[in-house]
């Protein structure tokens, strides 16, 4: 008989790693490509469409000396984006000085006395204004709201103080604000809303970042300055132990 501490042990039998099929290393290649062509391809083809759109609105109303076309016999895109944007700089130019207030305000008037054109370019107007307007803080935020019930929170963007006939209606006892609540994942559509801004918690996030979480319904998450919220809370103590003193 051998002697049983001699004996050489069995070795264990190691689990060989599944073997990956030709199937699913293909179809991981595809979504992989797909997630790397998808936003160029998107991208380029709404800045081509954009590019065509503008130009056959703008083209038919240059001189042929004046187009490109004419000269190289084909057709060069973009010549009547750079028009556009030539032409609406240049009536800004004019607009700015006390002729082209004048007349824009002659043009106003007689827009005014017509009904339906003049609720649609007063609206418009307005909120032209209120978005383009450099000193006002539209959209510079995001935020979260307890929406559509308690315990649910939905991103919103805020807009402005609420003001005029809504404010003074709203017999809340604090400060509202208008919020505008995106959809998911088509973020130009959603809903208006008027909430005490005590119910708003505000986000470190940018209003990009945040339209980025909507549109990806949560998939794309900016990375959280954590940094920035322990040097806020430092402040915070040392504010609580200076009032404390």
């Amino acid at each position: 008989m051998s002697d049983p501490e001699k004996r050489e042990e069995a070795p264990i039998p190691l689990v060989a790693p599944q073997k990956r099929g030709p199937m699913t290393r293909l179809r991981n290649y595809f979504f992989t490509g797909l997630v790397i062509t998808g936003p160029i391809g998107i991208t380029v083809y709404l800045s081509w469409t954009l590019i065509q759109l503008v130009d056959g609105w703008v083209k038919p109303f240059l001189p042929e000396m004046y187009n490109p076309d004419t000269y190289v016999h084909m057709e060069v895109p973009g010549v009547g984006l750079i028009v556009a944007l030539l032409a609406v700089t240049l009536i800004g130019f004019l607009t700015a000085n006390i002729a082209g207030r004048s007349l824009l305000g002659i043009g106003e008037a007689f827009v005014a006395r017509m009904p339906l054109v003049r609720n649609v370019y007063s609206a418009l107007k307005q909120i032209f204004e209120t978005v383009l307007n450099e000193k006002g803080q539209t959209f510079t935020k995001a935020g979260l709201i307890e929406y559509p019930r308690r315990g649910l929170w939905a991103i919103v963007f805020l807009a402005t103080n609420t003001k005029g006939e809504v404010a003074a209606k709203l017999h809340t006892g604090e400060e509202m604000a208008s919020v505008f609540l995106p959809t998911t994942p088509n973020p130009t559509s959603g809903f208006l809303l008027f909430v005490p801004k005590s119910q708003i918690i505000e986000l470190e996030m940018g209003v990009e970042d945040a339209a980025k979480l909507v549109i990806s319904a949560g998939l794309v998450n900016p990375e959280y300055p954590k940094k920035l919220g322990v040097e806020r809370k430092a402040k915070a103590l040392e504010s609580q132990s200076v009032d404390a003193e």
